[in-house]
Formats: C-alpha cells, sequence, structure tokens
C-alpha cells in the first residue's frame, strides 16, 4: 500500500548505503596506504590489538584520520571487525596495486627511448639472495632519472642466473634489452670479468640481436619485402 516502504525500495536504499560506507572504508585505507609508502614508513606493528597503545603506521594514521573526520569515524565504528579493510592481507592488496600503477608510471614516462640498468644484489635475514633494479634515463625535460623498478630473489649469483632475472623483469614490464645502453653493478667478483661477468654476457646478447637483424634486413632486401 505504500510505495516507500516496499521491501525491494528499502533493500535497493540498504544497498546503496552499504557501497558508499564501503567506498569510503576503501578511500580512507588507499589514502593512508599511499602515505605510508610516500614517506616510505612501515605498516605493521608489534602489537595491533585494541589495548595496544602503537599499533603500527597504518592503524595508527587511520585513527588519527577517523578522529578528524565525522563520517569516516561513523563508518569504521558501525562496520563489522571482519569488514574493516585493515587486514594485513587488504594492505598487500592495495599496496600491490599502487605498485602496478607506479611501474606504469615510470614505463610510461621513459617512453621508448634508451636507458640504463643499474643493479645490485645482497642477502637478506633469512640467507636469501636479493637482486635490486633499477633503470637510469633521461625524461623529455633532459633529468636524468633512476627509478626502482623490482626486487626479485635469484638461487644464486653467477651471471647467468643474474641475467636471466634482469630479463624476466624486463619482459613483465615489455622493454627490450636491445633499448639499454648502459650498464652499473657493485663490486662482486662474479659481475666481473670481461668474458664470464654479466656485463660480457649483456653485451653478447645484445651482439647476437643485432646481427640477427642486420641478417634479417638481408634477407628481406633479397626477397623484396619490407622489414
Amino acid at each position: 500500500m505504500n510505495p516507500k516502504r516496499h521491501i525491494d525500495v528499502l533493500l535497493s536504499q540498504q544497498s546503496e548505503q552499504v557501497k558508499n560506507d564501503y567506498r569510503i572504508q576503501l578511500t580512507s585505507a588507499i589514502d593512508c596506504i599511499r602515505f605510508l609508502l610516500l614517506q616510505g614508513l612501515a605498516f605493521r606493528g608489534h602489537d595491533e590489538s585494541k589495548e595496544s597503545k602503537n599499533r603500527g603506521n597504518f592503524l595508527e594514521l587511520l585513527n588519527f584520520l577517523s578522529c578528524h573526520n565525522e563520517k569516516i569515524e561513523s563508518v569504521f565504528k558501525n562496520a563489522s571487525d571482519n569488514n574493516k579493510l585493515t587486514a594485513p592481507s587488504i594492505q598487500k592488496d592495495i599496496t600491490n596495486a599502487c605498485s602496478v600503477l607506479t611501474l606504469k608510471a615510470i614505463i610510461l614516462e621513459l617512453g621508448e627511448e634508451p636507458f640504463a640498468v643499474l643493479v645490485d644484489e645482497a642477502r637478506d635475514v633469512s640467507y636469501k639472495e636479493q637482486m635490486a633494479v633499477a633503470l637510469r634515463y633521461v625524461n623529455e625535460r633532459g633529468c636524468v632519472l633512476e627509478r626502482f623498478i623490482g626486487i626479485v630473489h635469484v638461487s644464486d649469483t653467477t651471471a647467468i642466473s643474474l641475467k636471466a632475472a634482469i630479463e624476466s623483469i624486463f619482459a613483465s614490464l615489455g622493454l627490450s634489452i636491445s633499448r639499454l645502453r648502459g650498464q652499473g653493478y657493485d663490486g662482486a667478483s662474479n659481475m666481473q670479468g670481461q668474458f664470464n661477468g654479466l656485463k660480457s654476457i649483456i653485451f653478447q646478447g645484445q651482439e647476437l640481436l643485432a646481427d640477427t637483424h642486420f641478417c634479417r634486413k638481408i634477407i628481406y632486401f633479397w626477397l623484396g619485402c619490407d622489414l
């Protein structure tokens, strides 16, 4: 008898409210994570229980944001404990999404220009070899930039393994090793040497690519085809 009180209308209104509340929660969590990533700060705390005086940077920053915004405070206060988007897994998912967008922005800024690669490797506390990779290039304004693009675990620090890891990162970003114009490494012995070092292996791969491209041009020339 009363259309405004019909079950379909009430469910639709409730659904819209849930969506709006969820959007506020998600936006708040993303803003806090972006701030921590920009400042290079840790997320987790040693004690994140409600009785703890310091629950870690993420939860404390989110609480600070809630204290200065009544709408955000109301949304998180009325949300159930398992639906506050504060779990470590949620933090990791949002962080990974930020990482993907950041890498896309770096590759877009690089464009089709040549670049140099900077590589360093170190053993972490769990005795696993980790290799950090950064790109060095000149942007459209003529400024030299160095951008970190990833860190990858390598089974060993032989030149072959390091080269395979670099090629894997390049492939995931759509970069070609033929555009590589410079290499910078640390002083590790496995990265040195005229014949067995990583630099020499990459140079040999570039020469092979150049020779292959030259042979293709000759074949296409005799066949009367375009390259």
